[in-house]
């Protein structure tokens, strides 16, 4: 059951910007995370992104915070500002009156809206592509601190049934026809991974969810937000988690040219890296329908929970034979 008004109170105590302002406090969030808008009396307002308790561990959300920092620093990114508590520390730890102990991170308000899946949006993948390079340049010439540490997304963390975002296998939908399917498909995508390989020009740490919801548009400002999943993985991967959720649609070989043509303005990409798009997109599919599985009790899981393992089995069909798209 997500966390309520309630339940977050006595975290308002550890930032001064919160203490003894807020006018309300409403859940406009619950995926991994349950995410709050905080308004104030006579000032601006916040969003205080709550950690779910068993997802990450107080290291790799430190860690995931000091790359954000970096990137602050480092680029002119619009990004997530995290702000810091009385302690100074941007990481605060509180208990709710029920007793639990919660993690939390409170973030500078950002105006803009979700864009739609219908929109035309040629424009905002060449934005997005530009942000993946830049981010991936970043990362590249970056030394982490010491201690630093995110998760690993590869075909073991995302495709075995010990997968981070749980096993794939017993989502609903998964009947004998589609289990068959998709395990060729694991067997295929773990060989082509393989020899892609991991090499520094094609594997670091990303954002790993610039899909739509974790976009905020503002005419023609673009923001990104969330980098709770930021990890370890192939920097193609940044495009295959931008179309998550709408692998099916007719436009994605558009979104695709534009991401990479966006991209390519920034960084070049080697006809092998733009080859193995397809390939992250299935391995972002099989991401996804694993944490459709694995977190039924969310609205977003829900609401493209309905055939969504069929849909994954007909696209691993046609990216086994040959290209996904034409």
């Amino acid at each position: 059951m997500a966390l309520t008004k309630s339940d977050i109170e006595p975290a308002f105590s550890l930032w001064p910007q919160l203490a003894g302002h807020v006018r309300d406090a409403h859940l406009v969030n619950h995926s991994e995370n349950e995410t709050f808008r905080i308004d104030c009396d006579g000032g601006e307002p916040f969003m205080l992104r709550v950690n779910r308790p068993e997802y990450q561990t107080e290291i790799s959300i430190n860690s995931e915070l000091a790359w954000l920092a970096a990137l602050r620093r480092d680029t002119d990114l619009p990004i997530s500002e995290p702000v810091a508590g009385r302690d100074g520390a941007l990481l605060q730890n509180f208990e709710t009156p029920a007793g639990e102990q919660r993690r939390g991170v409170l973030f500078r308000f950002i105006a803009g809206r979700e864009p739609g899946p219908d929109e035309d949006l040629v424009p905002l993948f060449r934005t997005l592509g530009t942000y993946a390079a830049r981010m991936h340049l970043h990362v590249m010439s970056w030394t982490p601190p010491a201690g630093f540490e995110r998760q690993v997304w590869n075909a073991a963390t995302i495709l075995d049934v010990d997968g981070l975002w749980g096993d794939w296998r017993v989502t609903p939908g998964v009947d004998a026809r589609v289990r068959e399917v998709l395990d060729r498909l694991c067997v295929d995508l773990a060989q082509r991974l393989a020899d892609y390989g991991t090499g520094a020009d094609r594997y670091g740490l990303i954002h790993a969810d610039m899909r739509l919801g974790n976009l905020l548009v503002e005419g023609s400002h673009i923001s990104l937000i969330d980098f709770d999943d930021s990890g370890f993985c192939w920097f193609a991967y940044d495009f295959a988690a931008a179309v998550s959720f709408h692998e099916t649609q007719a436009n994605i070989p558009a979104l695709k040219a534009a991401w990479v043509e966006g991209y390519q303005s920034v960084r070049a990409l080697s006809g092998e890296d733009i080859a193995m798009l397809d390939a992250m997109v299935m391995l972002r599919r099989m991401a996804l329908l694993a944490w459709i599985g694995s977190h039924a009790e969310t609205n977003l899981a829900q609401t493209h929970m309905d055939g969504y393992a069929e849909g994954s089995a007909d696209l691993a069909e046609r990216f086994i034979r040959g290209p996904i798209w034409g």
